[in-house]
């Protein structure tokens, strides 16, 4: 069984004193191949480094609507600037993580907005697939996205919206990431939305080291968790994980051009 984490945060520190191991884990368990996401301009040669230090783990770069507080103007013309100096590398797979993010109520909407659409614009010119959060904001995304109609569409981060939300994304081109956070018991909205979701709209992802599935409650998540993951997931969805790992997997190479 072969696995694709479509999103992880594994240049974050939280996994500096067993990086390494934990990859060895990971691919023995048939996760191969894993999205590491920028989230800020001072992470993005961490990330980086990272990718350049494994052929089988790949990067994008974002400003994250989390810490809208720490992007300066300036740093979506780095961002296009990194674009470019790497156009074309096989490592550089996408941008992201970007979005909107409703639930922070702190966080000035307008400004997210701008820089949600300025990103948008550069996935547009490099012709590269977004990856996108959205918390409590589907309806801004959604009608943003319709504003773009992006050639590459990308995927949609930890979906946790309604089967109407789910079909307007679907129609927009994205793929849906799933990851821990529909394994626990209490989401039964969502377990209602999976059984309704086209395989070939899924994407597997762990988000970590955030999000750990019920099987691993107040653990740091990671890549090792996406096969446990995946196995919940396809019983929701009443499919085996052997068929759920498959076309998750070859839906990520589909966003990713792989």
């Amino acid at each position: 069984m072969e696995l694709i984490d479509s999103h992880t945060h594994l240049d974050f520190p939280d996994f500096d004193a067993d990086r390494s191991q934990l990859l060895t884990e990971s691919r023995a368990l048939g996760v191969r191949r894993m999205v590491v996401l920028g989230v800020c301009e001072g992470n993005w040669q961490r990330v980086w480094d990272l990718v350049q230090s494994d052929p089988e783990l790949y990067a994008t770069f974002g400003l994250h609507p989390v810490y809208l507080d720490q992007h300066r103007p300036e740093d979506v013309k780095a961002l296009g600037d990194w674009l470019t100096r790497l156009r074309g590398h096989r490592q550089l797979c996408a941008v992201g993580e970007i979005g909107l993010d409703y639930f922070i109520e702190t966080l000035d909407r307008e400004r997210q907005q701008a820089l949600f659409e300025a990103q948008l614009q550069l996935a547009a010119d490099f012709a590269l697939p977004a990856l996108i959060h959205v918390r409590r904001s589907h309806a801004a995304v959604i009608a943003t996205l319709k504003r773009f109609r992006l050639k590459r569409a990308g995927i949609i981060h930890a979906f946790a919206g309604s089967r109407e939300e789910a079909r307007e994304y679907i129609k927009l081109g994205f793929k849906l990431g799933l990851g821990g956070a529909p394994t626990w018991p209490q989401a039964l909205r969502m377990h209602r939305v999976l059984a309704d979701l086209p395989l070939d709209s899924i994407v597997l992802e762990t988000d970590s080291p955030d999000m750990a599935p019920a099987m691993f409650p107040g653990q740091r998540n990671s890549p090792a968790h996406l096969p446990a993951i995946c196995a919940v997931l396809a019983q929701l969805m009443n499919i085996s994980a052997q068929q759920l790992a498959a076309t998750s997997t070859a839906n990520s190479c589909e966003v990713f051009g792989w």
